[in-house]
């Protein structure tokens, strides 16, 4: 039997040992990604930022780099969160003491860009980013945003296929028309252990992924990375593009 999201014991995600395990110390693909992400937004972004940019990340975690590469596009950013003690550790590092050191590095890579020299983070992430507590398989299009980060999310809740589609779906319905995005994903994850619990993933690659993005997409690179983190998966994917046009109306 598949374990679905609503299964998995999401009111006990440590936070605090997920950002061990895996930013404490930068792991090098996550540098990758985080370079290939500035590069792509900033190329998106070469002719001017439009103004009032919003942006969104779904399915947060305890991971702030989605969040600091959209600091320089944006006028506010939200932080959409299911897991409660995850909102928790989220609402923290917004707050006016600033984000934790661990998250240094990150930003470091991303400040090789021009457009994010002039940034200060801490105090920039404090005034426009907030936190909400949301399922991502209840977003239903009704809001939508201007630039979208989607990290370990829709491939990392669920052992299901109609739930990952649902997922994906529901993340590029969320965005406006011409929108960035990019979203990352584990390859062939069986699943994942956070502390003392065990949590489900829907076991991808990059065909699945490309297949599952193409039509909302007007634009779409696929980057596959043989870099393992841990046992139990082949390596990671990130998706960068733009959303396309065949929006459905609200």
């Amino acid at each position: 039997m598949m374990d679905r999201n609503a299964d998995a014991p999401w009111s006990q995600f440590d936070p605090e040992a997920y950002v061990d395990l895996n930013y404490r110390t930068p792991l090098e693909v996550d540098l990758l990604i985080v370079r290939l992400m500035r590069d792509y937004f900033s190329r998106c972004y070469a002719q001017g930022v439009p103004s009032s940019v919003r942006g969104v990340d779904v399915g947060a975690g305890a991971n702030l780099y989605p969040a600091l590469s959209m600091l320089p596009w944006c006028e506010k950013i939200l932080l959409l969160e299911y897991a409660t003690p995850n909102v928790e550790y989220l609402e923290k590092q917004a707050s006016g003491g600033g984000y934790d050191t661990a998250w240094d590095a990150f930003w470091d890579v991303l400040s090789e860009a021009p457009a994010y020299r002039d940034v200060e983070p801490r105090s920039r992430f404090g005034e426009i980013v907030r936190v909400e507590r949301a399922n991502l398989l209840d977003l239903d299009g009704q809001r939508r945003w201007d630039i979208g980060t989607m990290f370990f999310v829709a491939d990392s809740m669920s052992e299901c296929p109609d739930e990952f589609r649902r997922g994906v779906e529901c993340f590029m319905d969320a965005l406006n028309e011409g929108a960035p995005f990019a979203a990352a994903f584990m390859k062939e994850s069986l699943g994942y252990q956070v502390g003392a619990h065990r949590y489900p993933a829907y076991r991808v690659n990059a065909d699945r992924i490309r297949e599952s993005l193409e039509t909302f997409a007007a634009e779409l690179e696929i980057h596959d990375m043989d870099h393992m983190v841990r046992p139990g998966h082949e390596g990671m994917i990130l998706a960068l593009g733009r959303r396309n046009s065949a929006i459905a109306a609200p």
